[in-house]
């Protein structure tokens, strides 16, 4: 079995065939999905998603491009719409210096208040970062000084130190089709080096397809044309990268259910 531990099922991209889609996936042994919450107050699409479905699951959070829509959002509400079954994470929150679609002070204070209700439930916060690593890290290193909590860096496409600094600190690194890019030997070097126990792979779909559909929308069951260059990279079969990935998952992903025995 594999995971997307990153997809965003609630995007326009998937309107008019949701099911189709989901279908596509579990056919390709893509046994659970997570879909990703970008703004607390359309949550309750994307709950709506994981609800419908059975192998799908989902976070709750607000992504740096709408922190600025979305100060008012408290750790205390973030946990109390995360008691819900099928919310399995905190986020996709962060810093995105690239486009800077809101002000850093508003990302940072958003990226604080996600980290505090990733400590409260324990539930592991989804990092978006990019262009950012510096403050990434520092804002990590300092916040685990208050209290642990667990976290993972998302499609992730920074630099060797920040992925050091979050396997440091307890962090997972989950990788997407950028992987699988011609260009991104320097990627590939840097997922070779994160530990087996910490990796984990994604779609962020509909974005970033995987080479070799490269240019189409991207969806779950692409995941499994980055599990096959990430076990390639690291020097592992197919079967061994869809046990690592899929153990770490669950394991960082704690609420999960397990899967049935014939699903593992």
């Amino acid at each position: 079995m594999l995971v997307d531990s990153h997809c965003h099922l609630d995007f326009p991209d998937f309107a008019e065939e949701r099911a189709a889609v989901v279908a596509r996936a579990e056919a390709a042994g893509v046994g659970r999905m997570v879909t990703i919450s970008t703004r607390v107050r359309r949550f309750d699409q994307v709950l709506a998603i994981a609800e419908e479905f059975d192998n799908v699951f989902c976070s709750v959070g607000t992504h740096p491009h709408n922190a600025a829509e979305e100060l008012d959002v408290t750790a205390g509400e973030l946990v109390r719409l995360s008691a819900h079954p099928k919310v399995v994470a905190i986020g996709e929150a962060g810093l995105d210096y690239h486009y800077d679609k809101s002000p850093r002070d508003a990302q940072m204070m958003g990226f604080r208040t996600h980290i505090e209700a990733a400590r409260r439930t324990g539930l592991p916060l989804v990092i978006h970062a990019r262009s950012a690593d510096a403050d990434i890290a520092e804002t990590l290193e300092d916040e685990m000084g208050t209290g642990t909590f667990p976290f993972v860096l998302h499609c992730f496409s920074s630099g060797r130190e920040l992925a050091r600094t979050g396997v440091k600190l307890g962090g997972y690194v989950s990788f997407s089709g950028i992987v699988t890019f011609k260009n991104s030997e320097e990627l590939r070097s840097i997922a070779a080096e994160v530990p087996h126990d910490r990796l984990l792979v994604e779609t962020d779909a509909p974005y970033l397809a995987p080479v070799p559909l490269r240019g189409k929308r991207n969806e779950p069951s692409y995941v499994v044309h980055t599990a096959k260059v990430l076990a390639e990279t690291i020097g592992v079969s197919h079967e061994k990268i869809s046990q690592i990935t899929t153990e770490n998952f669950l394991r960082l992903f704690s609420k999960m259910p397990q899967p049935a025995r014939r699903d593992a």
